[in-house]
Order: C-alpha cells, then structure tokens, then sequence
C-alpha cells in the first residue's frame, strides 16, 4: 500500500498553524474528521489516549500520531507542514513540523500499521523530510510524496 493512494492534496494542511502538541493533535483531528467522516470528539478521544501512552514525535522534527477507532469507517490519513516548530514532547526532544495523523477502524490494525511503517521509512530520508517541510501548498507536498514513493 503506496500512501499516496490514502493521503491526497485534499488531506494536506500547507501551512499549519498550531502553537502546541495539544492543539496540532486537534486540528489534525478535525482536518480528518472533515476529510472522511467521523465523530470529532470520539476520534480526538482515541488520538489523545494512544498519545498520552507515549509520543508519537519520532525525531528529526516528525510526528505521525495514530490511532484506532471504531468513529471512522476507513482507513484514513492526513498531514501538515507546520510554518513554525511546534513542542511534541518527541523522543529526541525537538519540536516538530512535519506531521501525519492516521486513523483507522478497529478492524485496521494490519494496514494501520503498514502505513506507519511505509510513513517512517520515508521521512527518515532527511533529503525527503526537509523537501516537505519546503513545501508550498498541498499539490506541492503530494507531488514529493510521489516522487519519494517511486524511488
């Protein structure tokens, strides 16, 4: 599964406004409460529980928060580029920028996981991470996404 076939322009915040962890976890929330349906609250709820078991701000200045819940009908993605660092209590301790939010029903454990896994493997690629954190607009950061995904 090629992220690009779940994360599209329409579900990419360029740029992104939020001052701290808890409201770059809401408003990632409510992008994609928007983008594919859902209950807000329930899936803020189920965002903010798997987070607060341990931070899902993996370094280099990424976060890809994830979470399952039985509030949304299908695996679904969202991201951002942040204009200024954002605190995310990350486990090298650096704020963040760029961010990911996957959100799955419960019966979506096995490709929830594939796709944070194929999220990480990209985005450990400095030279990837620092062309989406340059990213103008949404076609710009899915058009690097697609590049990056063909290589």
């Amino acid at each position: 599964m090629l992220l690009t076939e779940l994360l599209t322009p329409d579900r990419v915040v360029v740029p992104f406004a939020a001052r701290d962890k808890s409201e770059a976890i809401a408003e990632l929330t409510r992008h994609l409460v928007e983008q594919s349906g859902g209950r807000f609250e329930e899936v803020l709820d189920a965002v903010q529980e798997r987070e607060s078991v341990l931070s899902t701000g993996i370094g280099f200045g990424v976060a890809i928060p994830h979470a399952r819940s039985p509030a949304v009908r299908e695996l679904t993605v969202v991201a951002a580029v942040s204009s200024a660092p954002v605190p995310f209590d990350s486990i090298d301790g650096e704020p963040v920028r760029l961010f990911f939010l996957i959100v799955g029903p419960e019966a979506s454990a096995g490709p929830h996981v594939k796709i944070l896994s194929r999220i990480a493997r990209l985005v450990r690629r400095e030279s990837v991470r620092q062309r989406l954190v340059e990213a103008q607009t949404p076609d710009e950061f899915y058009a690097i996404l697609l590049d990056a995904e063909a290589r």
